[in-house]
């Protein structure tokens, strides 16, 4: 039954990422061309991020006790309808709008199907199993930009969001008839209510709470702005597409051994090292005046993302069994990216407007850095010595 459960979440999840992709790296020139200034470019990127920091812990505590396959559900079926939706956005607030009942959906799916595989994963294993799951995100990511430069060259910028459509209604039917209910999978039916405030006194989650939501902060101007600079260098939809494309598909296919080693090695070292990695490559994209050295860096952050990213999820899921509430314990983890892609794209904003497009980077860079040296003595003394966990 966990196999089935994996494969299943496996396909639909990829398919909803490679249309989220898809969007990524046009939403801000298709901003842009509305008359989007760095502030208004930062609103629209957060205002998804905002609606699911809000909905994502609300929706995976309820799926601890209502079962999770009728969140999925939902939320895959009016995520297609609201791809439509940006076809008809008229002005950058309609567009804002678009975004933030985009977040809300999507609150519904991702960080729900990722609590199905981990508390289906096998004790000791987690690290594979979320390293497996990894890969259909990241792939997704990983192709969707190449795929929606495509798009948007041959067919123009609706056809993005038709294709992105498709794609969910594609996810809505895979889950609707072959995905079973975890409640009758793993028989937590009968699980008693866990409070948030048990949950958030873990030392361990609030460490995972602020390594994921500061790393998200440092990392989510890259995205948002990338593409701008790349813009800056006369570089095409296409090659927007594989820099964001670059470091995305080597943290897709390096996942799975990856959560291999997670499940053997330090867990904790290797968010450590991977973090450490990013800062410096994120410090080092200013400097870029050509096409190759983007590439190179963007391959820098894939693969110490790869690296950090299984290890991660792993420990998270660990603790989520430990407390036995793991809708919640994964809804607060990703509850964590939100407030740092909320904050990203409107502090990069702000940096863009007042001092340049540059310092979004140095900034970003500072930020990742102290996030990994909080985390570090946070969880020094419970995971610092050990070989494996």
């Amino acid at each position: 039954m966990a196999d089935r459960i994996l494969k299943i979440l496996f396909i639909s999840t990829f398919a909803v990422m490679l249309g989220l992709g898809i969007i990524s790296p046009l939403m801000p020139i298709y901003a842009q061309n509305m008359g989007a200034t760095g502030i208004w470019l930062g609103l629209i990127f957060s205002g998804f991020s905002f609606s699911r920091f809000i909905f994502m812990p609300i929706v995976g505590k309820l799926s601890d006790h209502s079962g999770r396959k009728k969140y999925i559900v939902i939320g895959l079926f009016f995520s297609a309808v609201i791809s439509i939706l940006y076809t008809l956005a008229q002005s950058v607030y309609e567009l804002v709008g678009v975004r933030v009942l985009h977040g809300v959906f999507s609150a519904m799916v991702l960080p729900i199907a990722m609590a199905y595989v981990g508390e289906t994963s096998e004790d000791g294993s987690e690290g594979k199993s979320m390293g497996t799951y990894n890969i259909s995100l990241f792939l997704g990511m990983a192709s969707g930009p190449l795929l929606g430069g495509l798009i948007n060259e041959s067919f123009g910028i609706n056809a993005v969001f038709y294709v992105m459509a498709a794609l969910c209604t594609l996810s809505f039917f895979i889950n609707l008839f072959f995905l079973p209910d975890v409640r009758q999978a793993v028989h937590h039916s009968d699980r008693k209510k866990i409070r948030f405030g048990k949950i958030l006194s873990n030392r361990v989650v609030k460490a995972l709470f602020i390594y994921r939501s500061l790393n998200a902060l440092a990392r989510g101007g890259l995205m948002a702005f990338l593409p701008i600079v790349a813009a800056q260098l006369n570089l095409n939809s296409i090659h927007i597409g594989l820099l964001v494309s670059v470091n995305v598909l080597l943290t897709a296919v390096l996942q799975r051994r990856f959560g291999i080693l997670a499940d053997r090695l330090n867990k904790y070292m290797m968010m450590i090292t991977g973090s450490i990695a990013v800062s410096l490559a994120l410090g080092l994209i200013p400097l870029c005046k050509e096409f190759y050295t983007l590439m190179i860096l963007g391959a820098v952050i894939g693969l110490a993302s790869a690296w950090s990213m299984p290890a991660a999820t792993a420990l998270n899921v660990k603790i989520g069994k430990q407390i036995g509430s793991m809708g919640a314990t994964v809804g607060i983890f990703n509850t964590a990216q939100s407030i740092g892609m909320i904050t990203a794209p409107l502090l990069s904003g702000l940096i863009m407007d007042m001092f340049g497009l540059k310092f979004i980077f140095f900034v970003s860079s500072g930020i990742s850095i102290f996030g990994t040296i909080l985390f570090y003595f946070l969880l020094k003394n419970i995971y610092g010595k050990r070989k494996n966990e």
